[in-house]
């Protein structure tokens, strides 16, 4: 038996810059494991390592090779690391060389976080074909909307054509109707010459399940957890140490092969890891080692369902080291805000108070007691910077998980539309825009699927109806098995010809204009922050004070005017005020005052001190 350190290779089939293929499988139970080269009908025994690993350095492997691991039982499966399943999750895995596509992009400079204005983006909808190669023709226009970053939605193959991607089963992979690995090494080379980020949307808390075959390797999973999706990762049980591995140099490809900028990792709260070093943990560090070796940087950015903020802190105050995260809460004080329903978890969130404490404090609730939850939830977040905390009026989630699907522009007026962007972009985090609120699209953006296994398929009808039962007296949830409910969430580009829709893209690149210009907007600093609510209104009174600039921010949330009165000895001059004329608005606020000033309803302006 050949001797292997604890922290093997890349997982897969990988070839080297002299074109020899490198095998990789992990299967700890199996006697045997042959390769079979679907192409050629070659077969290859696999010499066994430590820790239930196997191996082969050959030849006989060539790029765009079909091929499959037989485990000793004559049934073939496709390879859990798979850069590319061309013939869908139940077909035979293909071979890539990643060192083959010409990058251009060697001067590419990652932006630091602050700089950060991420465009939320689901390949399969954001235009009529559905492809990477679609995307980039688009990129120009995200460049003169002013984006520095786009985040995509999973890429990992999933069942059929259509999907959220939170159901991937080959994380390594580039879904095949999305246009396979070179089309995603194509498009980040494209981005980065816009001089926009890529972040990757992946999924480390669960798998999909059609054709998840991994349980049939070894024991990537375990019954010592539950998660809402399905069987919980192996991420510390017997055997984790592989399983762990396999992640890890997942994510560390994703930076190396496909010079992605970030990664946001889903619902990390899910991630199960009672280990000494927690699984995001080890990530960090060794992204940091690959980022020493390359001289490029790479972030790590959480979504979580919890406001501990040890996920944030650096390790060497005993922190996970993410480098920023998703705040949900900021988002579901601002809905409400915006006088929609306080069901659900929303009833948690009052209009106005809550949103001026997410603004203070980042999280809302941060110690305090949570109705919804029936407990004391959350710790304080001092001290962390603006940068780690990424805020929206809208993303996939809380707009697909709506029974109807309706985005913002269904919900609220014009006005208020307008009101929440400039809400999300004065603040002092990091702004997430989802695709096509930008322009107030009309199209939902609806749950929907592919499953080609029919009663799957059922099952997940069933569960959408029976999860919006008690919330929607008539009516049911669009099919999500359903073609027509993915081509009804696809974007609507002709509108970008009409109106209202040119304004609103007018008023959000004026925004993003400002958050660029601005030094006290483009400043991540929170101690130069004040926010007050004058009492009766339903009005907040934003403040930046930082980078020698002092800035305010006037939030009518109310469907009546107000008048508001600024700090006195300062004459103020108006940055953008969404009542304006300009943005079809009916009271357009004066250039300059000197501090009384009655702004329109459901309204946001902005005003510089001189």
């Amino acid at each position: 038996m050949k001797l292997i350190n604890t922290k093997p290779g890349i997982p897969g089939i990988r070839f080297n810059h002299q074109g020899e293929a490198e095998v990789l499988v992990w299967a700890p139970e199996a006697n045997e494991v042959t390769l079979s080269i679907e192409s050629s009908g070659k077969k290859i025994s696999l010499e066994k390592l430590e820790y239930g690993y196997w191996h082969s350095e050959t030849t006989e492997v060539k790029p765009g090779d079909s091929y499959q691991f037989d485990l000793g039982n004559g049934k073939l499966l496709p390879d859990p690391a798979s850069l590319f399943q061309s013939q869908g999750v139940h077909g035979a895995s293909e071979t890539v060389d990643l060192n083959a596509f010409q990058w251009t992009d060697a001067q590419w400079v990652n932006p630091s976080l602050p700089d950060y204005i991420i465009y939320e983006a689901h390949i399969g909808t954001f235009t009529s074909e559905g492809t990477l190669a679609a995307m980039e023709t688009r990129l120009e226009y995200l460049v003169e909307l002013g984006i520095t970053a786009i985040e995509l939605m999973p890429v990992s193959q999933f069942a059929g054509p259509r999907n959220w991607g939170y159901d991937g089963v080959f994380p390594y992979s580039v879904q095949d109707s999305y246009g396979g690995p070179q089309a995603m090494q194509s498009f980040v080379n494209a981005c980065h010459a816009k001089g926009i980020a890529v972040i990757l949307d992946m999924v480390y808390n669960h798998m999909g399940p059609e054709g998840n075959i991994f349980g049939q390797f070894g024991p990537y999973f375990t019954n010592k957890y539950n998660t809402p999706w399905g069987e919980a990762i192996n991420f510390d049980d017997a055997w984790s140490d592989a399983v762990r591995h396999y992640f890890i140099e997942n994510a560390l490809m994703w930076f190396r092969d496909f010079h992605i900028d970030g990664l946001r990792l889903d619902a990390v709260h899910a991630i199960k890891d009672f280990s000494p070093v927690h699984l995001l943990a080890e990530m960090k560090m060794r992204t940091e080692e690959l980022s020493k070796s390359t001289g490029k940087q790479h972030y790590l950015i959480v979504e979580m369902d919890l406001n501990d903020t040890r996920y944030i802190k650096p390790g060497s105050e005993n922190g996970y080291g993410m480098d920023a995260q998703w705040v949900d809460e900021f988002h579901h004080a601002l809905r409400v805000s915006s006088g929609q329903e306080k069901s659900g978890y929303y009833s948690d969130f009052d209009p106005i108070t809550s949103l001026a404490k997410s603004f203070r404090d980042a999280y809302v609730f941060d110690g305090i007691y949570s109705e919804h939850r029936k407990r004391t939830f959350g710790v304080k977040a001092e001290g962390f910077p603006g940068h780690q905390f990424i805020v929206f009026s809208q993303n996939h989630d809380h707009v697909g998980n709506r029974m109807l699907g309706e985005r913002t522009s269904q919900l609220v007026s014009f006005e208020m539309q307008k009101l929440l962007a400039g809400t999300v972009i004065v603040s002092p985090f990091l702004p997430l825009l989802f695709m096509g609120e930008e322009y107030s699209e009309s199209n939902p953006f609806q749950y929907f699927v592919s499953h080609t296994d029919p009663e799957l398929a059922e099952a997940v009808r069933k569960g959408r109806k029976s999860e919006f039962a008690a919330f929607h007296i008539e009516g049911d949830a669009p099919d999500p098995v359903g073609e027509e409910t993915f081509n009804n969430s696809t974007l609507q580009w002709n509108l970008l010809e009409q109106e209202p829709h040119q304004t609103m893209f007018r008023f959000y690149k004026a925004l993003i204009k400002l958050r660029k210009e601005q030094p006290a907007l483009r400043s991540a600093d929170r101690s130069g922050l004040e926010v007050t609510v004058p009492e009766g209104s339903e009005t907040i009174i934003l403040e930046r004070n930082t980078g020698g600039q002092r800035i305010l921010g006037i939030l009518n949330f109310s469907k009546n005017t107000e008048d508001i009165t600024l700090p006195a000895g300062q004459n103020w001059q108006k940055l953008i005020a969404s009542s304006d004329e300009e943005w079809n608005g009916e009271q357009t606020l004066p250039e300059k005052t000197d501090g009384k000033l009655t702004v329109a309803a459901e309204s946001f302006s902005l005003f510089a001190a001189l």
